[in-house]
């Protein structure tokens, strides 16, 4: 039977259930990392019992590294609190059919996670943060839209059939580069149709693929809308590719460089601010090729100020950072511009579609994170009145002039820790536990020996 079509309420899901067209609901958060976790419920259980009670999860897993494995240190959750729960209430409003699923005849929903104890939102979950910051804004009179663009390269080699050769010999699915190249882009039309038609079915609106920068890279952009309703579509896309990806026995990554000599994969983050229907970047003071107002220079004076203490949640792996070369279509200083792509931050549009394109993060962004440090720094520059340096205009690259982003995830997890704004916006436990998950990804780098190690030493040192 046909999956039904857009968001549903739990009396469509109901019908559906009834009718033998949905038997399955998926119930998961993001974790640190911005990978989904949860349960598969019977959808007939999930009616009668966790659609309203909810369900519990480990609290192991705001701890885990990327194997899954617990790390000791974190105040939060560790073997001497005994490893207990938190309780995943399911946000209806992002209840949808999971469209890209073939085994099952399956539904998702994600869910905020709360103490079992106290029932209050768990301040160092993902989500947890971005709804933090929303709050803030909309104190302040701001609702606030975004959009992620998302970047990936495809592979013609499946996942499993990768690990067991060593992660090696990779097969891309283009063998030339096919920047908006129509007819290579062709190749791949198997998946990236399928992409498309489950997430519109799924109530997640696309608007484009095309050809990138890089053999078999891809790009597919979601419409814009209001910023955890696009955090929210960001994590399910990624979900989605990966799981049509798995289907038809090839791989896609969200890494942010997965190959040298290649461009890397970003996630450019569109935001703009708005107040009574109206877009209060938007205004009469012209630089450059941009009518702004105050709202969007203060803005955009504290995206720059106060990137480098939060570019661990705009760069949150070791890998994120061989992404940063000059001339590579990545930013590495930071200044901005109007629609120049060289620059860190991108200027862009008019009047209502007037809006910063921050092209610092990686595909690999955990999205609940990003949009909270461009909150919380932009924010703080309204507060404090904070001008942006001048409009730039040229080859930001060869601007040596101008500030680097940070180099490695070791420097940026020091700018973090000295952060006074980061310790003032998260609370001192939640920046804690933040840093300890940064520097715990830096250590596991520092002591693994790689292919490059071997290559490099093992015959010839």
């Amino acid at each position: 039977m046909p999956h039904p079509r857009g968001k549903l309420t739990l009396d469509a899901l109901a019908g559906l259930v009834a009718e033998g067209e949905i038997d399955t609901v998926v119930v998961a958060f993001p974790d640190l990392y911005g990978r989904l976790m949860g349960k598969r419920f019977d959808a007939e259980f999930f009616l009668e019992a966790a659609a309203r009670a909810g369900t519990h999860a480990c609290d192991y897993l705001l701890t885990v590294d990327m194997e899954m494995n617990p790390v000791p240190g974190y105040a939060f959750a560790n073997w001497e609190r005994g490893y207990g729960d938190v309780h995943l209430v399911p946000d209806l409003g992002t209840l949808r059919p999971a469209t890209w699923q073939q085994a099952s005849r399956g539904a998702i929903v994600l869910a905020d996670v709360v103490s079992t104890e106290t029932h209050e939102p768990v301040p160092v979950a993902p989500r947890n943060l971005l709804k933090a910051q929303l709050a803030r804004a909309a104190g302040e009179g701001f609702a606030v839209m975004a959009a992620s663009e998302l970047e990936y390269y495809l592979f013609q080699t499946p996942y499993r059939e990768f690990a067991e050769r060593g992660f090696a010999a990779l097969r891309p699915a283009g063998w030339y580069l096919e920047d908006y190249h129509v007819f290579q882009g062709s190749r791949t039309e198997t998946f990236h149709a399928a992409a498309r038609r489950s997430l519109r079915d799924a109530g997640i609106p696309v608007e484009s693929t095309k050809g990138e920068w890089g053999r078999g890279q891809h790009e597919l952009n979601l419409r814009y809308t209001e910023a955890l309703e696009m955090a929210d579509r960001h994590v399910l896309m990624k979900e989605a590719l990966k799981e049509i990806a798995d289907r038809q026995e090839m791989s896609v990554t969200f890494m942010a460089k997965p190959a040298g000599g290649q461009a890397g994969s970003s996630s450019h983050i569109h935001m703009s601010l708005w107040a009574g229907g109206q877009n209060a970047f938007a205004g009469e003071r012209s630089i450059g090729r941009a009518e702004v107002s105050e709202t969007f220079l203060h803005f955009l004076g504290g995206l720059i100020r106060y990137a480098p203490d939060w570019m661990v949640f705009y760069a949150p792996t070791v890998n994120s950072y061989k992404r940063y070369e000059d001339a590579s279509w990545a930013p590495t200083r930071l200044a901005w511009s109007y629609d120049n792509r060289t620059a860190g931050f991108r200027v862009v549009g008019a009047g209502g579609s007037l809006r910063v394109e921050n092209r610092i993060p990686g595909a690999d962004v955990n999205p609940y994170l990003a949009y909270t440090a461009m909150l919380a720094s932009g924010l703080a520059g309204i507060e404090e009145k904070i001008e942006p340096p001048p409009i730039f205009t040229g080859d930001v690259y060869a601007a040596a002039e101008l500030p680097r982003v940070p180099a490695s995830l070791r420097e940026a997890a020091d700018r973090f820790a000295a952060s006074e704004l980061a310790r003032r916006v998260l609370g001192e436990e939640v920046h804690a536990h933040y840093l300890h998950f940064f520097r715990t990804e830096w250590k596991a780098y520092e002591q693994a020996v790689t292919d490059w190690d071997l290559r490099r030493y093992f015959e010839r040192i």
